[in-house]
């Protein structure tokens, strides 16, 4: 019986899935097959729900497909504030910036959101505001909050920044630029090894504290 619909489920039928497990099951087949390989069939059939009911909730794949970048970008959106904390809290830049350089690696690099940048970068011209909501709430609230970041630090005498923003998108490029073109260009399979990331991490704290560093601070 369909749960769903309001109905008693039978003893020991499993119910369908719904709400933010529906938007996981719909999440990973986008992920796996692309938006033109996903179906609605395959979205109910792997969420154990009939297609009525997944329309009645999401009337078409294209209301679904923003829905789960929505959800997406909803479920990262705080992911970075402990480590900015720790930064912020930090009386050594070098070493605040450089746990801040391998979450940075370990997140954007990670498998499933440059699967998820790569979905959204392909149907960014069939779904425009959906690439424009993620790039907003997602890269540049992060980048804002780095630029926040660094302004206190610089307060405190820690960095020498005349412009927070600049200096937020500098640093983010320096530790990621390299391994995330490697990435994109090769569809995630020339991952560099633990200690490449490591040594472009280094080598983008050195060279951003060798910009803004106070006077007289050794880098």
């Amino acid at each position: 019986m369909n749960t769903a619909q309001g109905t008693p489920r039978l003893r020991g039928r499993p119910g369908g899935r719904s709400g933010a497990d529906l938007l996981a099951v719909a999440r990973d087949l986008l992920l796996d097959r692309g938006f033109a390989g996903t179906t609605m069939d395959a979205v109910a059939a792997g969420a154990r729900i009939s297609k009525q009911t997944l329309y009645r909730q999401y009337p078409s794949k294209d209301d679904l497909y923003a829905a789960v970048v929505r959800d997406w970008v909803d479920r990262g959106r705080d992911a970075m504030r402990p480590h900015l904390d720790a930064l912020i809290a930090t009386d050594d830049a070098a070493r605040g910036l450089r746990a801040l350089a391998g979450m940075l690696q370990a997140g954007v690099l990670s498998g499933p959101v440059l699967r998820m940048r790569a979905l959204v970068a392909a149907e960014a011209e069939r779904f425009p505001e959906v690439a424009d909501d993620y790039v907003r709430r997602s890269w540049d609230r992060n980048q804002e909050l780095l630029a926040d970041a660094f302004a206190r630090l610089a307060a405190r005498g820690l960095l020498r920044i005349d412009d927070p923003a600049a200096a937020a998108e500098q640093f983010t490029w320096l530790v990621l630029a390299a391994p995330l073109n490697r990435l994109t260009l090769t569809g995630g399979r020339s991952r560099p090894t633990q200690q490449e990331s490591d040594a472009v991490a280094d080598e983008a704290v050195a060279t951003f504290l060798a910009r803004h560093a106070p006077a007289g601070a050794g880098a």
